[in-house]
């Protein structure tokens, strides 16, 4: 048999083909760097009464697009945050999102805590047709298509809150609340609902937002004995609250408080056992004992420290940039246009389970919970909605023309 001879190959040959493969890599390194980075904008509270529960939100939404770029971002662009401090001061904000649209550059928005926020960003978007993510519940009579809201209205969260308490703890009931237009409006649709049923409404209080003088709101909770008392309070007042509560030896054997905002990072900052036994309602508690959920509290742990807590709007924060990020997947441009009408028709695996917008609200279709507040700082949840609840941001007892005119009468106070 005759022997073959294998070509010899010269160093040199390997040298410059390895030359020309750095060269390409290198060149396809330098392509991919000068793709200009794609800018979203953050408006949440990093000082005021808001900040406690806002600053969180800005590691929640860092999470999810350090996720996104290690994932080769959106067509081999990186996405840069750009955050705003709104000060707890729903005017400023307003100026931050138009400066953040107008001189930024940025893609879309995601923030506001209070409605007053919201209300107040709200025509800066529309003016500039831009988009807006908002992921705190609230109290509904609004919808706009240039905001997706991630987190619950008011047949997800407060409403079936209330009707819960009422069937588990009695028909007598007081409400306290912060004095600007998401406690008015949600304590406006609970007489609805509760007295409807059958509840007597003993009182009802409201507070500058940030006050720390709840005494007179206490002294008639212990004058009244209510069964229950429905709390929309916001920001630190919370912690003057249910401390004046356990000054006056008002616990939640005897009376229990059901809250709209307060989660775990609340609860870690007034302190848990101020609140133990009392209750909250959300769409997500970091205790949800579900696969996908344990991984989001390990990753953001991982990020951000052992000690940390996630909490309902943290998630809906979460949720909406990943929202944002396929929709600027599937579209493959920076159209405005074309993003929110593939938004409108998204769906999403989140940590708390799945959840789809809704394409005549921009609502997420989510889950109810319920849940009582533990001596570990976390919540034990006692009722869940038996599948997502579709949005309904004007709740189908009145018709949307009478909703806004009841609107109209309602005070517009803004902190």
């Amino acid at each position: 048999m005759q022997r073959t001879e294998c070509p010899k190959i010269s160093w040199v040959s390997v040298v410059l083909a390895m030359l020309a493969l750095f060269s390409i890599a290198l060149l396809y390194f330098q392509q991919e760097q000068a793709k200009p980075k794609l800018k979203i904008g953050v408006l949440h509270s990093l000082t005021g009464t808001m900040a406690t529960s806002e600053r969180p939100l800005v590691d929640a939404l860092r999470l999810a697009v350090e996720e996104e770029n290690q994932a080769g971002g959106v067509d081999g662009r990186q996405i840069e945050i750009v955050t705003a401090d709104c000060r707890s001061d729903a005017d400023y904000c307003a100026q931050q999102a138009e400066k953040l649209i107008t001189q930024d550059g940025v893609q879309a928005l995601f923030g506001c805590w209070t409605s007053a926020c919201r209300k107040a960003v709200k025509p800066v978007i529309e003016k500039h047709r831009h988009l807006l993510f908002y992921p705190v519940q609230y109290e509904g009579l609004e919808q706009s298509p240039d905001i997706i809201y991630t987190g619950a209205a008011p047949n997800q969260q407060i409403i079936p809150m209330a009707l819960w308490a009422l069937q588990n703890t009695g028909n007598r009931f007081y409400l306290v609340g912060s004095d600007y237009i998401f406690p008015h409006t949600a304590n406006l649709m609970v007489k609805d609902v509760l007295l409807a049923q059958g509840g007597k409404l003993l009182g009802e209080r409201y507070v500058p937002l940030g006050s720390s003088d709840l005494a007179v709101v206490v002294k008639e909770i212990a004058a009244q004995h209510p069964d229950f008392v429905i709390n929309t309070l916001n920001g630190d007042s919370n912690q003057q609250f249910f401390r004046a509560l356990r000054e006056a030896g008002i616990s939640s054997e005897t009376t229990p408080v059901f809250s709209t905002s307060i989660a775990e990072v609340e609860l870690a900052a007034m302190g848990a056992e101020l609140m133990v036994g009392h209750y909250a309602a959300w769409n997500y508690f970091q205790s949800l004992a579900t696969p996908d959920n344990k991984k989001f509290v390990a990753r953001f742990k991982q990020r951000f420290g052992a000690d940390r807590v996630l909490d309902d709007p943290m998630e809906a924060s979460y949720i909406g940039v990943k929202l944002w990020v396929e929709a600027m997947r599937s579209v493959k441009s920076d159209d405005l246009s074309s993003v929110k009408i593939t938004l409108a028709q998204q769906t999403y695996l989140a940590p708390e389970g799945i959840v789809a917008v809704d394409h005549d609200t921009r609502h997420l279709w989510k889950a109810a919970y319920i849940a009582r507040a533990s001596s570990d700082g976390q919540f034990e949840i006692v009722w869940r909605s038996e599948k997502p609840l579709q949005p309904a941001p004007f709740p189908g007892y009145r018709s949307r023309a009478e909703w806004l005119v009841m609107q109209r009468g309602l005070p517009e106070v803004l902190p």
